[in-house]
């Protein structure tokens, strides 16, 4: 029997003019779509006309990127590193949704200068906790410094993005027969 392919989206963090967080993302789903087994949706937050100001009411945007949230499957985040932390609209995107992120497992590709983008990712990891999501271990982590992912980059950078994708993998099978067989109660 087929397994349905596993629905990722890729969220595209930065919104940045001149940001490194679409070609990046450019990068990783290249990877990605490699697999038969991954459907990949990239959900660029820079294409979102989001309110200033958290609205009473959802505006068209923002009930759009939560249908994305909530179709998905499984999630990778491309996020900078910005002042030892994640960008603003990044955080303001992830609480337009709730429910739709839980019970589901979001990786992490992160970039900066030096530090790989990792203290944004401790940052986000304790977000999605939150939102009862499922962090994965393992991060593909880029220095700037070293240079954006090209198909020619490192066997490192390779193998990090397969290991990141195959933990996704397993997560979201394994939630999404968790799901199907208990809806999750937070």
């Amino acid at each position: 029997m087929a397994m349905t392919p596993l629905r990722i989206a890729v969220i595209i963090g930065s919104t940045r003019e001149g940001r490194a967080g679409d070609r990046i993302a450019r990068w990783f789903v290249d990877q990605a779509t490699s697999h038969d087994d991954l459907v990949v949706t990239v959900v660029d937050l820079g294409e979102y006309d989001f309110p200033a100001s958290y609205p009473a009411e959802p505006t068209a945007p923002i009930r759009a990127f939560v249908r994305e949230v909530d179709q998905a499957e499984a999630f990778v985040v491309i996020t900078p590193e910005y002042n030892h932390s994640f960008p603003a609209p990044l955080k303001q995107a992830i609480d337009y949704a709730y429910d739709e992120w839980q019970a589901k497992p979001v990786g992490f590709v992160s970039y900066g200068c030096r530090s790989t983008g990792r203290h944004a990712v401790d940052h986000l990891r304790t977000v999605f906790t939150a939102l009862h999501a499922m962090t994965v271990r393992d991060v593909v982590g880029i220095d700037l410094l070293a240079g954006e992912p090209t198909p020619q980059c490192t066997d490192e950078l390779r193998r990090d993005a397969s290991v990141l994708l195959d933990q996704l993998r397993w997560w979201g099978l394994a939630l999404r027969g968790g799901r199907a067989a208990r809806p999750y109660v937070s």
